[in-house]
């Protein structure tokens, strides 16, 4: 059995989920891309894929994240490669994908359902969507990502694993298709599977309200932003964005540009 999830904290406590029922024993990967931000044209196509590259090099370019632009869709696609080839290789073998109710999970679903579409019957999904658990304290909560359930509570969410069906095969792809073609770039969850796309400014507007008149680093604006924020997104997308802003002469900077300890952003001063 392979367990397939979208965030690399998801893996650490899926692999404690295993290692107390052996009925999940199989192998945890990542899909480490993403797909609620950014290009998705054409994203199954050479073409597609070498703009969703580019425009991840651009948006980490000079910062702290520029290696994870040269990793992440080179990964995703090596990722798929094999496991396509392991399912071709093996008829035994199954896939449980896992995603909670959030923007980035349901991203990765869509994108990952076309190339798991030839396995129908062998893939199955644990869509954790309002559904209650018990956190460390013993309290009732809704998990927004799977990272924050703990292990001992997988073993009841286990039970929720389906076969994806030959009409969702059809019908899924065709909303992603839609999305792909249409093309803007933020997409946010509106309630169980669907998906609105927004423009690459969604954000700007909130992130603004945590820039000062007093200089302060982008890291802590960032964190603020993540605290507060309603709809939030990663943090290399939000470093872009303070970027882009301050190139539009909207807000002053200084220090390392890109740098979350070293860039620093202020409100424009009027001279005196």
């Amino acid at each position: 059995m392979t367990h397939i999830v979208f965030n690399e904290a998801d893996v650490k406590v899926l692999e404690s989920a295993i290692e107390l029922d052996e009925q999940l024993n199989g192998r945890v990967i990542c899909i480490h891309d993403d797909y609620a931000v950014g290009p998705i044209d054409n994203i199954y196509e050479p073409s597609g894929i070498e703009e969703r590259k580019a425009w991840w090099q651009m948006v980490c370019e000079g910062g702290d994240y520029e290696q994870k632009s040269s990793d992440v869709l080179k990964d995703d696609n090596a990722t798929l490669e094999s496991l396509i080839k392991e399912l071709q290789e093996n008829d035994e073998a199954q896939i449980w994908i896992w995603a909670a109710q959030n923007k980035h999970d349901v991203s990765g679903y869509y994108w990952l359902l076309p190339f798991l579409k030839p396995f129908q019957g062998r893939v199955q999904i644990l869509y954790l969507n309002n559904l209650p658990f018990i956190n460390e304290k013993g309290n009732i909560f809704y998990p927004n990502w799977l990272s924050e359930i703990p292990a001992k509570e997988f073993l009841k969410a286990k039970k929720l694993a389906r076969d994806i069906t030959l009409s969702e095969f059809e019908v899924d792809p065709d909303e992603w298709t839609k999305l792909c073609v249409d093309n803007k770039g933020v997409r946010m969850l509106e309630g169980g599977k669907k998906l609105m796309q927004h423009e690459y400014d969604f954000y700007d507007s909130e992130l603004k309200k945590f820039i000062l008149p007093e200089w302060q680093k982008a890291g802590k604006i960032i964190h603020q932003f993540l605290s507060k924020a309603k709809h939030t997104t990663g943090d290399a997308f939000l470093l872009w964005r303070l970027k882009v802003m301050v190139a539009m002469g909207m807000f002053e900077a200084q220090g390392k540009n890109g740098q979350m300890k070293e860039f620093e952003i202020r409100q424009i001063t009027k001279a005196e």
